[in-house]
């Protein structure tokens, strides 16, 4: 075992019990006044390890040719139950900069990131949002008085972040802060149409049948921006149990509202939200399986929800899809 190995070991045994309980760990991010000087010094490309593809995509498209990315998690992880692995020590030790969601998103290496932030350059992309107090940030009761951690839901809040990210960069690089600037516009120019694609078409379902339905709380943010009521089986977190008394009272509704389609998500099992099709069909509606959505990662490289836009229009359309067929 080598010397960072050695280092970094007892952080990472003592930091996983203490965020598996329930996917929301002890401290809330990283405290900024604990992080080195954010100044790069090194060799370009500047190495950045993210956690998510979806945050790996910001930084690319920002960073651009100055910064060299890498995803810790891939297409089919749900980031709600990542569980730090050893050899991941050796990849958050070789980077210049990390980049994570926050929000509890990745509850079990929040420890982490604070050890972290001690040594190098550590961000989560959602503090300037935080900092802001932003007022579209979400407080779910059932969250413990926390948010929820889902913002790339609302094209237009994740675009906020993507500015967030270019001032980070900036930061940390000053003599390419313009260019990270300059690409984060045009990012966000794209995101701009991306939001208002997500608005033109949503309004499209009809009004009575504008509810979604999925495998656990995700959607609330897209629920809140584009106008469609949400319901997830399981709470905000993948993590937490299916509550049965809470199944029952979505079936009820779907029936009593003739709610045509439910839908399944990409990293947690299908039967979570199948097991409400059979009761609503047994009760005389004939309830749907809308199609697959991708609540908390983007999907494979050779899919159309590779990329954010596609992974959005992909959500988008399948929602529309599945919810337009007019209730007999």
């Amino acid at each position: 075992m080598n010397r960072v190995s050695k280092f970094l070991l007892p952080i990472l045994l003592i930091s996983v019990p203490l965020v598996s309980g329930c996917g929301q760990p002890a401290s809330h991010s990283h405290e900024v006044s604990q992080r080195t000087t954010d100044t790069f010094s090194g060799d370009y490309p500047i190495k950045v390890l993210c956690t998510t593809g979806i945050v790996a995509e910001v930084l690319q498209r920002v960073g651009g040719d100055h910064v060299e990315v890498t995803a810790l998690m891939s297409y089919d992880v749900d980031p709600h139950l990542y569980k730090p692995l050893f050899s991941d020590i050796e990849k958050l030790d070789q980077a210049d900069v990390v980049f994570y969601s926050g929000l509890h998103l990745e509850g079990r290496m929040a420890d982490l990131f604070v050890q972290y932030a001690r040594k190098k350059p550590t961000y989560a992309v959602t503090e300037g949002i935080i900092a802001r107090d932003d007022k579209r940030l979400r407080e779910p009761p059932e969250f413990e008085g926390m948010h929820d951690p889902h913002v790339w839901h609302d094209v237009s809040l994740w675009s906020a972040c993507v500015h967030d990210v270019a001032e980070m960069l900036g930061k940390l690089d000053s003599p390419h802060a313009a260019d990270y600037d300059k690409n984060a516009h045009t990012y966000m120019d794209e995101l701009a149409e991306l939001h208002d694609y997500c608005k033109t078409e949503v309004a499209k379902i009809p009004e009575q049948s504008r509810v979604l339905v999925t495998a656990h709380d995700a959607f609330g943010y897209f629920g809140q921006a584009y106008g469609i009521e949400v319901f997830g089986l399981k709470g905000i977190s993948s993590e937490a149990e299916k509550d049965l008394e809470h199944q029952e009272e979505v079936q009820k509704m779907i029936i009593a509202r003739k709610i045509p389609a439910v839908f399944v998500e990409s990293t947690i099992a299908h039967r979570t939200v199948e097991a409400l099709i059979e009761p609503c069909r047994a009760a005389g509606w004939d309830l749907q399986n809308g199609g697959e959505l991708y609540a908390d990662a983007l999907g494979a490289a050779d899919s159309n929800a590779s990329t954010y836009t596609g992974m959005v229009k992909h959500n988008v359309d399948t929602i529309v899809g599945g919810l337009t067929v007019a209730p007999e």
